[in-house]
C-alpha cells in the first residue's frame, strides 16, 4: 500500500537537510579572484569556499554544485581581513575636538566596508582610561579592536594634558598592559611641545617593561630634539615612527634622494 502523499511531503522535509548536505560542501563560495595570502605565499587565481564562516577550501576550480551560493570575483582580490594599524576609536564620551572623544569614530562604521576586520587605536586612551575605552568601544565591537595606550594616563585629551610629563608614566602604563595583554599592543607618544626627550624615553621604557613596540607620533619638531635622532637612536628594533610622511621630516636631499640616515633607521629595524 503506498503511503498518503501528505506522509511523502513530510518525509521529504525530514531528509532534505541531510541530502542538501551530503551534496553541498560549502555556504559560499568565491570564485576567480586573485587570491592573496601573505602568511601561506599564495597569490594566484583561485576559488575560496567558505561553510560556517570558516574559510574551508582554497582550490583551482570548486565545481558550483557545492556551494549554496557563488560570488564571481574575477579580476578582484580576495584577501584575509586588512589590519588598519592606526586608527582613533575611542569614541562617544562626549567630549569635544580631542581624540578621547569627537575626534575618534566607532569602528563598525566604518572598517567592513573597506575589508578591515581588525584595527589598533593609537593612542586615543592612556593607562587611566583605557579601562573604559575598552567597555564602550572594544568590547561593543564587531571589529577586532586592538590598542597602543597612550603615555599620557589622561590619553590624547588635547592641552594641556597631553604635554602633562607627571602624568607619563612607565610603569603603570606597562601595568596596564600586562593586565589586557590580548588587546594591548604597544604604547604611544603623541604631541609633545616640548624641547625634552621625556615623552619619547618614558614611552619606550613603558616598552622595556611590558616587552611592547612603541609608536611615536614626533608632535612639536624642535631643534634641541632631531628627528634623526629619534630614528637612529632612541626607538628600538620594532618600534614605530607614525606620520612620516610630514613637511617636518627631514627625508630629501638637495638632489631629491633619500637621506641616508632613514635607510640606517630602517635597516636598525625602526618602522616607517
Amino acid at each position: 500500500m503506498s503511503l498518503p502523499l501528505r506522509i511523502h511531503f513530510l518525509l521529504a522535509i525530514l531528509f532534505l537537510p541531510a541530502w542538501l548536505s551530503a551534496q553541498t560542501k560549502y555556504d559560499l563560495v568565491i570564485q576567480g579572484g586573485e587570491v592573496i595570502d601573505p602568511r601561506s605565499g599564495i597569490r594566484a587565481v583561485l576559488d575560496v569556499g567558505i561553510r560556517d564562516h570558516k574559510i574551508a577550501a582554497i582550490e583551482t576550480a570548486i565545481p558550483v554544485a557545492n556551494a549554496i551560493k557563488v560570488i564571481s570575483a574575477g579580476g578582484l582580490l580576495v584577501t584575509p581581513g586588512l589590519v588598519d594599524i592606526h586608527t582613533h576609536d575611542y569614541a562617544g564620551t562626549g567630549r569635544r575636538d580631542v581624540y578621547d572623544g569627537d575626534n575618534s569614530v566607532y569602528p563598525d562604521n566604518f572598517t567592513f566596508r573597506s575589508c578591515v576586520t581588525t584595527v589598533a587605536d593609537a593612542g586615543s586612551s592612556g593607562w587611566r582610561n583605557f579601562p573604559d575605552f575598552k567597555d564602550r568601544i572594544i568590547d561593543r565591537s564587531k571589529t577586532r579592536v586592538l590598542a597602543f595606550i597612550n603615555i599620557v594616563g589622561h590619553g590624547m585629551d588635547g592641552n594641556p594634558a597631553e604635554q602633562n610629563t607627571e602624568d607619563m608614566d612607565p610603569a603603570a602604563a606597562a601595568a596596564m598592559a600586562k593586565q589586557f595583554p590580548d588587546v594591548i599592543v604597544g604604547f604611544k607618544t603623541a604631541h609633545f611641545e616640548g624641547p625634552e626627550w621625556i615623552a619619547v624615553d618614558r614611552a619606550v621604557e613603558a616598552g622595556k617593561l611590558a616587552g611592547l613596540p612603541v609608536m611615536v607620533d614626533f608632535g612639536r619638531f624642535r631643534p634641541e630634539r632631531p628627528y634623526q635622532e629619534l630614528v637612529t637612536s632612541r626607538l628600538r628594533p620594532g618600534d614605530i615612527s607614525t606620520h612620516m610622511y610630514i613637511d617636518f621630516i627631514p627625508m630629501l636631499d638637495a638632489n631629491g634622494k633619500v637621506l641616508p640616515y632613514l635607510f640606517g633607521a630602517k635597516k636598525r629595524g625602526v618602522i616607517f
